[in-house]
């Protein structure tokens, strides 16, 4: 959340939006964040878009936005030449760059975080209870757990260490951590220089059991703040490396129940008028009973096979953009059905909810939806 006073600059919108989307959200073959500008650069207004294209990009001169967000990626496969012209995406960032204004992506990121693009779009379905296809893990870095045995009169300085290194902190939670009363037992060799009880003799000590979780790269500091602060010449120190637990918020795609069960046709026209989408088409009977969507904005061919395979069934319905021929046969010799609202306005509704989003995380931003951003397609 933005709190000085100052207008922002590109680079804390930047920030702002890969809190909302994190980057390590996004496919493995998509490019996503600041594509083109300058993050010191101040911007007061933003412009939100699907596509940056030529009517876009002067809207954004015209508004004096400073920042583009572009849900698609105008610079997306490595370029080999920048001419002026407006022919390409890739040459329009060039052009925007040239006028002061940024470009960022947060595209199948912003898929996949919570409230994002599947998200609206699933609300829009009517959807409850949605999950995604696949959990990703929440956390953004890999962590550890970090277990240090203290005696029980130091307790509280060793914990102050650890958080203060970093430890301790679970989602919007920080100073997490367990403890456990037991007894340690060590004994001193003649070379040993103990700071409770003497060497030569075993001793027995009330000590706690103490852990806290750390990003692993946080480890180095945190060990070191243990020994500041721990009393003893030798602390005894467990890590433990954490795998990544799913969380079922983060992830492609999104499987919600509908609130009401509906026709397929019915459901189709509900969308067609949340969405604005021109000319939505169907695979399956209009009079199928629909009991349950699978939601993924743009193409469904980024559905995984296997998902579909053990996912689809009667009284299931796809809810996309586009579908390809095949699919489109597949999902029927499965008893499913779904739906194709037309790709940029199955993807439209979440600008709508990044838009509210980034106003929360910094409202001194004027946030905007782009008025000439404009589906490719028309009726025949």
């Amino acid at each position: 959340m933005q709190r000085s006073s100052a207008p922002p600059r590109v680079g804390d919108v930047c920030t702002a939006l890969d809190r909302i989307a994190p980057p390590r959200l996004a496919a493995e073959w998509d490019n996503v964040g600041l594509l083109a500008g300058d993050p010191p650069r101040a911007c007061a207004r933003a412009l939100l878009a699907i596509d940056l294209t030529p009517a876009v990009l002067d809207e954004a001169v015209a508004e004096q936005c400073r920042l583009i967000v572009a849900y698609h990626p105008p610079i997306f496969r490595p370029i080999r030449a920048i001419r002026p012209g407006r022919d390409s995406p890739s040459a329009l960032a060039a052009e925007a760059l040239a006028r002061g204004i940024a470009v960022y992506s947060p595209h199948t990121a912003w898929d996949a975080a919570p409230g994002g693009t599947n998200d609206a779009l699933a609300a829009a379905c009517g959807a409850r209870d949605t999950r995604p296809f696949r959990s990703m893990p929440a956390a953004d870095r890999p962590e550890c757990k970090v277990v240090v045995f203290v005696p029980e009169a130091q307790l509280e300085r060793v914990a102050a260490a650890m958080f203060e290194a970093g430890a301790g902190r679970i989602g919007q939670y920080s100073h997490c951590s367990f403890r456990t009363p037991g007894e340690g037992t060590f004994f001193g060799s003649e070379g040993a220089s103990p700071k409770v009880g003497r060497r030569g003799r075993l001793e027995r000590v009330a000590e706690v059991r103490l852990e806290a979780v750390a990003t692993r790269d946080a480890v180095g500091a945190l060990v070191r703040a243990i020994r500041r602060s721990h009393p003893y010449e030798e602390p005894a120190l467990d890590i433990y490396p954490l795998e990544p637990i799913p969380s079922p918020r983060y992830g492609q795609g999104r499987i919600g129940t509908l609130a009401r069960p509906t026709s397929l046709g019915a459901l189709a026209r509900t969308l067609a008028r949340r969405t604005n989408a021109l000319n939505p088409t169907v695979v399956g009977s209009t009079r199928l009973r629909v009991r349950r969507v699978l939601v993924c904005a743009g193409a469904a061919g980024s559905l995984p096979f296997d998902l579909v395979d053990d996912a689809c069934g009667p009284g299931d319905a796809v809810v996309t953009g586009e579908i390809r021929h095949h699919d489109a046969l597949r999902y029927l010799a499965l008893g499913a059905a779904a739906i194709a609202l037309g790709h940029w306005s199955s993807e439209r509704p979440g600008l709508a909810a990044l838009a509210e989003r980034l106003r929360g995380e910094l409202p001194r931003l004027d946030v905007r939806r782009s008025r000439r951003d404009r589906e490719p397609f028309r009726r025949a």
